[in-house]
């Protein structure tokens, strides 16, 4: 291995996210706003960027135009120092079908690696929320002389039919002794029997390693063309996956609180409660950290403005984000985030709810624990999240926590 690798990072985007929807009925899951101004993907580009790897793909396939869209106008390198991040749609090079996986995925663009010739391939995913510094993931990938190394984290047992479940060789705390896909049981681990070492779906490979792996596994038939399904496995079989514990990894600007977080967006429970650890009082995720930014571009955008203090209303919001663009007009705002551009009249009351960019809600327009996709309209006196059967018999979707989720455009009148 050479003394400074060439590295390459590629980003897995191409997930649908059905999980998510009606979130991704018309966009990508990695497109999907987050946080008021950021889409999931800023979280690892911005970590990639962090860490000094700043030439990425990102591989797109379902519903990629926003995805591809937002790449194209924020993520902009000068060209001078070889610095891209590059979206690259599926192409069907190996045949006429999309990618029938995340190995596939990397399989079918094996060209793009063999024009770069890393030494050392990062194969990130774009759908979770957290700070990491890659850098020292593969500093110890080399030190390990694994041939590819996955990040793990420590999760719920419970959750392990949700996750990649990773157990450590007993003899070598760095390197794998088996990899399980989602198993619908196991057992926790040694310290902590309630717990699981779960794959994050972050991977380091050394190149030549992988393009062996990928051709194996293109040929096999008894597959599924997937990183933790497949890949991690196989790797763990010949004693050759190291694991990167997580916890171990050190933030500039870090606080006690939000070490080592990180959160799993799939479905709509966790991605409304991940919005909610970003209002705490001491936030669970920090997006203040200013020596470890999360980049977006939010546009050419006024400051918010709060008006109307008389005795009847008040323009306020308590708790909450407020991205650029907002206008409070005598509306009350209570532990929620607005995106940009949204509008919150007179006597309306917005509480526990997460707004996207352009939702306007009119007079005396109510809104509890409710997450309105873009430019929803509630018109004067109009309800979301309070009825429940109200709300279902419109088509809105209604998780089993309560979580109201009106899709994109929607007309809200009651």
């Amino acid at each position: 291995m050479a003394k400074n690798p060439k590295i390459l990072s590629i980003v897995l985007a191409g997930g649908e996210g059905t999980r998510l929807m009606p979130l991704t009925r018309d966009r990508a899951k990695p497109a999907v706003p987050f946080g008021g101004v950021f889409r999931l993907v800023d979280f690892p580009l911005s970590n990639l960027v962090n860490s000094g790897y700043r030439q990425v793909v990102v591989l797109t396939q379902y519903k990629s135009h926003s995805l591809d869209r937002h790449i194209s106008q924020v993520w902009r390198f000068s060209p001078l120092l070889g610095s891209y991040v590059s979206p690259v749609p599926a192409q069907q090079r190996l045949g006429k079908h999309w990618y029938l996986g995340s190995a596939d995925a990397i399989y079918q663009t094996i060209n793009i690696i063999e024009d770069v010739q890393p030494d050392i391939v990062v194969i990130v995913g774009a759908d979770h929320v957290y700070r990491m510094d890659f850098e020292q993931m593969v500093q110890q990938h080399i030190e390990s002389g694994a041939e590819f190394t996955v990040a793990g984290i420590r999760q719920p047992l419970s959750q392990s039919n949700q996750f990649g479940v990773i157990e450590v060789d007993s003899q070598h705390h760095n390197m794998i002794k088996s990899f399980q896909e989602k198993p619908e049981t196991t057992t926790g681990l040694p310290d902590a029997p309630d717990q699981i070492l779960a794959s994050m779906g972050n991977y380091v490979a050394n190149t030549d390693a992988l393009f062996d792996a990928l051709a194996i596994d293109g040929k096999s038939e008894n597959t599924k063309h997937d990183m933790g399904g497949d890949i991690a496995p196989y790797f763990a079989s010949r004693n050759e996956a190291g694991v990167y514990d997580f916890n171990s990894n050190e933030i500039p600007g870090a606080t006690p609180t939000d070490h080592a977080y990180w959160r799993d967006v799939g479905t709509i429970k966790q991605f409304y409660d991940a919005h909610m650890d970003l209002i705490a009082y001491v936030p669970e995720f920090n997006l203040y950290n200013t020596e470890w930014p999360i980049y977006t571009m939010s546009g050419n955008l006024p400051p918010a403005k709060f008006v109307h203090a008389g005795r009847d209303r008040l323009g306020h919001a308590t708790d909450s984000i407020v991205s650029p663009g907002v206008i409070v007009s005598g509306g009350e705002v209570h532990h929620s985030i607005l995106s940009p551009n949204v509008r919150i009249h007179s006597w309306a009351q917005v509480v526990d709810s997460v707004l996207f960019d352009g939702v306007v809600i009119n007079r005396r327009a109510r809104v509890y624990k409710a997450i309105l996709d873009k430019n929803v309209v509630l018109t004067e006196n109009s309800t979301v999240g309070i009825d429940t059967e109200h709300d279902m018999a419109r088509g809105f979707t209604v998780t089993p926590d309560g979580i109201t989720v009106v899709p994109k455009n929607t007309v809200v009148d009651d």
